[in-house]
């Protein structure tokens, strides 16, 4: 049992995640800088399309519904600024390159991980429950890693449903910084593979991934096969129960909570083009390290 030690700044955080107010910088570069390059250049700086891109997903709004929102909330700033047309926004979100912000830790980087599947096409969970799915339920997975300490979204990828957790980590962990120390990856059995722990043996982190039911020790030729190896070998001492506590396995319950936070912006994907909805999950985690900086829960156990 944990108890909330700081309920008056965390209620105050979860009221300014619902402020409707708006800033924008005057000194901003809205409009973009002339790259050199022959032909046309861009009118809009990859910021300025980020932000409607941003109000598109906080409010779910249309792509026209979105330039006039942010047509409205530049006149009510007194900035006399352009706003990017729908057909503009929809060409760009295509290639944007998302920043997604975020503090980071004090100390070495906990990173837990999991993924979860989004829908993109097809009728909602009702309707195929009264009349069956259609053939066109289309989904996407998303794969999250965040921050143990700050619960910041620090990777994030998104493929096909028929792509599997566990190749998507390395990728993950490329999105660390090199000279960033990772401490511990958390993760569920389904990340019990070779390429996993080498993966995360390459960064100098500790593994905490439980070995699969019918796991057998691995040849130890690899830093990744030799840590696991200890793994098992500990589960199978302690008990797989006991292990869980002891290595810390439960943090990971964290990240799950994430991907429900991920889905109250939106239970389906508004984009249809594959690069487009990428995009559009991005700029989902740029959202919501927005409003985890605001504030978050600090638990001590009770009693």
């Amino acid at each position: 049992t944990y108890k909330t030690t700081n309920w008056h700044s965390y209620n105050q955080a979860l009221k300014q995640r619902g402020s409707l107010t708006v800033w924008f910088d005057p000194s901003m570069q809205w409009e973009a800088v002339p790259s050199g390059r022959r032909g046309r250049q861009q009118s809009y700086s990859d910021a300025a399309i980020q932000i409607c891109l941003t109000l598109k997903a906080l409010l779910g709004l249309p792509l026209r519904q979105t330039t006039g929102f942010v047509a409205s909330v530049l006149k009510l700033s007194g900035l006399d600024w352009s706003v990017p047309d729908f057909s503009t926004l929809s060409r760009r979100q295509k290639t944007l390159d998302v920043v997604v912000p975020y503090r980071g830790s004090k100390g070495p980087l906990h990173l837990l991980v999991d993924s979860t599947g989004i829908k993109v096409e097809g009728e909602g969970e009702w309707h195929t429950r009264k009349h069956g799915g259609s053939r066109r339920r289309v989904w996407r997975k998303i794969h999250l890693g965040i921050d143990e300490e700050t619960l910041e979204i620090r990777a994030v990828e998104v493929t096909s449903s028929n792509v599997g957790d566990a190749p998507m980590l390395p990728d993950l962990l490329a999105q660390i910084p090199v000279e960033e120390e990772i401490a511990s990856v958390t993760a569920d059995g389904a990340y019990d593979t070779r390429a996993c722990h080498d993966a995360i043996a390459a960064r100098d982190a500790a593994a905490i991934i439980p070995p699969r039911r019918n796991a057998r020790p691995w040849k130890p030729d690899t830093a990744g096969a030799r840590a696991r190896n200890e793994i098992l070998r500990a589960s199978k001492h302690l008990g797989r129960a006991l292990w869980r506590n002891w290595s810390g396995y439960h943090r990971r319950s964290r990240v799950e909570t994430k991907m429900n936070c991920v889905k109250q912006l939106g239970q389906r994907l508004m984009s249809r083009d594959f690069d487009r909805q990428v995009a559009e999950v991005q700029i989902r985690a740029a959202v919501l390290n927005r409003f985890t900086a605001l504030g978050i829960p600090m638990t001590v156990a009770a009693g």
